[in-house]
């Protein structure tokens, strides 16, 4: 059997078993550390890439509330083309209040729907995984 130049990896049936664990451990810290590695790069993109649209974003809706609030003047000017001023403004008002509390009531649904906000079924499957550590290692003892 040809003999490996010393450095190289791999295991004859030479090798010492504590130094197999030693290089297994070894291997497996430097598999962890540049699967984080690469976690954190790949995160670090995707937040820069969430934080320009998180803005584009936030432009948009500006954008689209001086719209909303040019077609509410736009309502009250054509309104008050058939009515007084005053009434006209009042009537936009007041659907618009009412727009906004139906929209209100339903997010408060919502809201409340959503509580408590823990993460349930994760605590769920860890209760379940740990009853099943507990029982494999019952079964195992003597």
């Amino acid at each position: 059997m040809p003999e490996r130049p010393s450095g190289t990896p791999g295991a004859t049936a030479d090798t010492p078993v504590a130094e197999l664990v030693q290089r297994a451990t070894e291997q497996i810290t430097r598999l962890v550390r540049d699967e984080l590695t690469m976690a954190r790069a790949e995160m670090t993109a995707k937040g820069k890439r969430a934080g320009v649209g998180a803005g584009l974003l936030g432009g948009g809706a500006m954008l689209g509330l001086f719209a909303g609030a040019t077609a509410v003047a736009t309502i009250v000017l054509t309104l008050a083309a058939i009515m007084p001023d005053a009434v006209a403004a009042l009537i936009v008002t007041v659907i618009l209040a009412i727009a906004a509390a139906i929209a209100a009531r339903r997010g408060k649904k919502q809201v409340s729907a959503a509580m408590p906000a823990t993460p349930t079924a994760t605590r769920d499957s860890v209760r379940a995984d740990a009853e099943t550590i507990r029982g494999a290692a019952s079964r195992r003892q003597p």
